[in-house]
Protein backbone atom coordinates (compact mmCIF):
# COMPACT_ATOMS: atom_id res chain seq x y z
CA UNK A 1 0.00 0.00 0.00
CA UNK A 2 1.48 3.38 -1.36
CA UNK A 3 1.75 6.26 1.09
CA UNK A 4 -1.42 7.89 -0.23
CA UNK A 5 -3.18 4.72 0.19
CA UNK A 6 -2.90 4.73 3.53
CA UNK A 7 -3.46 8.14 4.83
CA UNK A 8 -6.33 7.09 2.95
CA UNK A 9 -7.51 4.00 4.91
CA UNK A 10 -6.47 6.14 8.04
CA UNK A 11 -8.56 8.90 7.36
CA UNK A 12 -11.36 6.36 7.00
CA UNK A 13 -10.84 4.32 10.10
CA UNK A 14 -10.56 7.71 12.00
CA UNK A 15 -13.69 9.04 10.53
CA UNK A 16 -15.46 5.82 11.67
CA UNK A 17 -14.41 6.21 14.90
CA UNK A 18 -15.54 9.35 15.30
CA UNK A 19 -19.13 8.22 14.42
CA UNK A 20 -18.94 5.51 16.59
CA UNK A 21 -17.55 7.80 19.40
CA UNK A 22 -20.95 10.39 18.04
CA UNK A 23 -23.24 7.20 18.62
CA UNK A 24 -21.92 6.41 22.06
CA UNK A 25 -22.29 10.28 23.11
CA UNK A 26 -25.96 10.37 21.82
CA UNK A 27 -26.89 7.18 22.73
CA UNK A 28 -25.86 7.66 26.73
CA UNK A 29 -27.62 11.00 26.19
CA UNK A 30 -31.28 10.53 25.09
CA UNK A 31 -30.99 6.16 24.97
CA UNK A 32 -30.52 3.83 22.10
CA UNK A 33 -34.48 3.75 21.03
CA UNK A 34 -34.36 7.79 20.34
CA UNK A 35 -31.20 8.20 18.82
CA UNK A 36 -31.62 9.03 14.71
CA UNK A 37 -29.26 8.96 12.36
CA UNK A 38 -29.54 12.58 12.03
CA UNK A 39 -28.52 13.02 15.50
CA UNK A 40 -25.17 11.02 15.22
CA UNK A 41 -24.11 12.67 11.88
CA UNK A 42 -24.71 16.27 13.93
CA UNK A 43 -22.85 14.94 16.88
CA UNK A 44 -19.98 13.49 14.73
CA UNK A 45 -19.80 16.83 12.35
CA UNK A 46 -20.66 14.81 9.33
CA UNK A 47 -23.02 15.21 6.08
CA UNK A 48 -25.98 12.52 6.86
CA UNK A 49 -24.68 11.39 3.10
CA UNK A 50 -21.24 10.48 4.77
CA UNK A 51 -22.77 9.09 7.42
CA UNK A 52 -24.78 6.66 5.40
CA UNK A 53 -21.64 5.66 3.53
CA UNK A 54 -19.96 4.37 6.97
CA UNK A 55 -23.29 2.80 8.05
CA UNK A 56 -26.59 2.37 5.84
CA UNK A 57 -29.31 2.39 8.61
CA UNK A 58 -29.36 2.46 12.95
CA UNK A 59 -29.45 -1.46 12.74
CA UNK A 60 -25.54 -1.40 11.05
CA UNK A 61 -24.89 1.57 13.24
CA UNK A 62 -26.12 -0.62 16.19
CA UNK A 63 -23.79 -3.69 15.21
CA UNK A 64 -20.75 -1.03 14.66
CA UNK A 65 -21.04 -0.18 18.62
CA UNK A 66 -21.50 -3.59 19.55
CA UNK A 67 -18.06 -4.59 18.20
CA UNK A 68 -16.40 -2.11 19.80
CA UNK A 69 -18.21 -2.65 23.02
CA UNK A 70 -17.65 -6.78 22.88
CA UNK A 71 -13.65 -5.92 21.61
CA UNK A 72 -13.50 -3.84 25.07
CA UNK A 73 -15.20 -6.54 26.93
CA UNK A 74 -12.76 -9.51 25.78
CA UNK A 75 -9.51 -7.51 26.58
CA UNK A 76 -11.31 -7.69 30.29
CA UNK A 77 -12.04 -10.82 30.20
CA UNK A 78 -8.48 -11.36 29.82
CA UNK A 79 -7.47 -9.23 32.32
CA UNK A 80 -9.05 -11.11 34.87
CA UNK A 81 -7.93 -14.56 33.15
CA UNK A 82 -4.03 -13.24 33.52
CA UNK A 83 -4.72 -12.03 37.23
CA UNK A 84 -5.59 -15.76 38.36
CA UNK A 85 -3.87 -18.84 38.09
CA UNK A 86 -6.65 -21.70 38.28
CA UNK A 87 -9.20 -21.67 35.88
CA UNK A 88 -12.45 -21.57 38.56
CA UNK A 89 -10.88 -18.37 39.56
CA UNK A 90 -10.65 -16.91 36.22
CA UNK A 91 -14.58 -17.45 35.54
CA UNK A 92 -15.03 -15.68 38.47
CA UNK A 93 -12.73 -13.02 37.47
CA UNK A 94 -14.81 -13.10 34.19
CA UNK A 95 -18.30 -12.73 36.13
CA UNK A 96 -16.84 -9.75 38.00
CA UNK A 97 -15.02 -7.86 35.00
CA UNK A 98 -18.80 -8.08 33.08
CA UNK A 99 -20.48 -6.54 36.18
CA UNK A 100 -17.99 -4.58 36.16
CA UNK A 101 -18.52 -3.66 32.34
CA UNK A 102 -22.23 -3.31 32.82
CA UNK A 103 -21.86 -0.34 35.31
CA UNK A 104 -19.06 1.20 33.39
CA UNK A 105 -20.63 1.50 30.42
CA UNK A 106 -23.88 1.10 29.82
CA UNK A 107 -24.13 2.46 26.71
CA UNK A 108 -22.06 -0.76 25.64
CA UNK A 109 -24.20 -3.33 27.49
CA UNK A 110 -27.66 -1.76 25.81
CA UNK A 111 -26.15 -2.56 22.34
CA UNK A 112 -24.85 -5.95 23.46
CA UNK A 113 -28.14 -6.46 24.59
CA UNK A 114 -30.11 -5.61 21.62
CA UNK A 115 -27.76 -7.91 19.49
CA UNK A 116 -28.38 -10.97 21.74
CA UNK A 117 -31.87 -10.91 20.95
CA UNK A 118 -31.11 -11.11 16.82
CA UNK A 119 -31.13 -14.15 14.93
CA UNK A 120 -28.36 -13.13 12.38
CA UNK A 121 -28.94 -14.60 9.14
CA UNK A 122 -25.47 -16.56 8.48
CA UNK A 123 -26.04 -16.87 4.53
CA UNK A 124 -26.22 -13.16 4.36
CA UNK A 125 -24.42 -11.33 7.16
CA UNK A 126 -23.43 -7.45 6.80
CA UNK A 127 -20.02 -6.28 7.72
CA UNK A 128 -20.63 -4.54 10.78
CA UNK A 129 -23.02 -8.00 11.84
CA UNK A 130 -20.15 -10.26 10.84
CA UNK A 131 -17.80 -8.12 13.03
CA UNK A 132 -19.79 -8.28 16.23
CA UNK A 133 -20.81 -12.03 15.77
CA UNK A 134 -16.88 -12.44 15.27
CA UNK A 135 -16.58 -10.51 18.78
CA UNK A 136 -19.20 -12.56 20.43
CA UNK A 137 -17.99 -15.62 19.52
CA UNK A 138 -14.08 -14.99 20.81
CA UNK A 139 -15.40 -14.22 23.74
CA UNK A 140 -17.31 -17.41 23.66
CA UNK A 141 -13.85 -19.37 23.10
CA UNK A 142 -11.94 -17.39 25.56
CA UNK A 143 -14.69 -18.96 28.44
CA UNK A 144 -14.81 -22.28 26.94
CA UNK A 145 -10.71 -22.62 27.10
CA UNK A 146 -11.14 -21.10 30.69
CA UNK A 147 -13.32 -23.82 31.67
CA UNK A 148 -10.98 -26.43 30.30
CA UNK A 149 -8.18 -25.13 32.07
CA UNK A 150 -10.34 -25.76 35.52
CA UNK A 151 -10.93 -28.91 34.89
CA UNK A 152 -7.55 -30.02 34.00
CA UNK A 153 -6.13 -28.39 37.23
CA UNK A 154 -8.96 -29.59 39.27
CA UNK A 155 -10.27 -26.17 40.77
CA UNK A 156 -13.57 -26.93 37.92
CA UNK A 157 -16.11 -30.01 38.37
CA UNK A 158 -15.24 -32.09 36.26
CA UNK A 159 -18.75 -33.50 35.79
CA UNK A 160 -19.60 -29.92 34.80
CA UNK A 161 -20.94 -30.94 31.48
CA UNK A 162 -19.98 -30.05 27.91
CA UNK A 163 -17.79 -26.47 28.54
CA UNK A 164 -19.29 -25.42 24.91
CA UNK A 165 -22.98 -26.10 26.91
CA UNK A 166 -21.14 -24.31 30.06
CA UNK A 167 -19.96 -21.05 28.87
CA UNK A 168 -22.87 -20.88 26.82
CA UNK A 169 -25.21 -20.99 30.19
CA UNK A 170 -22.79 -18.76 32.08
CA UNK A 171 -23.26 -16.28 29.79
CA UNK A 172 -26.64 -16.44 29.52
CA UNK A 173 -27.09 -16.12 33.04
CA UNK A 174 -25.20 -13.52 34.15
CA UNK A 175 -26.13 -11.50 31.13
CA UNK A 176 -29.61 -11.82 32.14
CA UNK A 177 -29.06 -11.30 35.53
CA UNK A 178 -27.20 -8.18 34.60
CA UNK A 179 -30.25 -7.19 32.28
CA UNK A 180 -32.97 -7.84 35.31
CA UNK A 181 -30.47 -5.36 37.94
CA UNK A 182 -30.40 -2.57 35.38
CA UNK A 183 -33.59 -2.56 34.33
CA UNK A 184 -35.68 -3.40 36.90
CA UNK A 185 -33.85 -2.03 40.30
CA UNK A 186 -37.16 0.09 41.17
CA UNK A 187 -39.11 -3.34 41.14
CA UNK A 188 -36.40 -4.83 43.42
CA UNK A 189 -36.29 -1.90 45.68
CA UNK A 190 -39.74 -2.16 46.70
CA UNK A 191 -39.20 -5.90 47.55
CA UNK A 192 -36.50 -5.02 49.91
CA UNK A 193 -33.66 -6.25 47.27
CA UNK A 194 -31.08 -4.24 46.15
CA UNK A 195 -29.02 -5.09 42.41
CA UNK A 196 -25.54 -5.27 43.98
CA UNK A 197 -27.23 -7.73 46.37
CA UNK A 198 -29.23 -9.86 42.92
CA UNK A 199 -25.52 -9.77 41.51
CA UNK A 200 -23.13 -11.09 44.53
CA UNK A 201 -26.09 -13.79 44.89
CA UNK A 202 -25.94 -14.68 41.11
CA UNK A 203 -21.92 -14.95 41.27
CA UNK A 204 -22.05 -17.38 44.11
CA UNK A 205 -24.50 -19.45 42.69
CA UNK A 206 -22.52 -19.85 39.28
CA UNK A 207 -19.61 -20.03 41.36
CA UNK A 208 -20.81 -22.88 43.10
CA UNK A 209 -22.30 -24.24 40.22
CA UNK A 210 -18.75 -25.45 38.89
CA UNK A 211 -17.09 -25.58 41.38
CA UNK A 212 -14.85 -29.07 42.37
CA UNK A 213 -15.96 -30.26 45.53
CA UNK A 214 -13.64 -30.68 48.06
Amino acid sequence: MNYIAERRQEEKERRRADILDAAEAVGASVGWDALTMDQVARKARLSRALLYVYFKDKPELMFGVCERGLIMLKQRFEEAVARNRLGLDQMVGIGRAYIAFCQEFPVYFDVIARCELLSPDLTNLQPNEQASLLGGQAIWRLMVAVLEIGVRDGSIRADVGEPKAVATVLWGFTHGILQLASTKARLLAADGLEARQLLDQAMLMSTRAIAARP
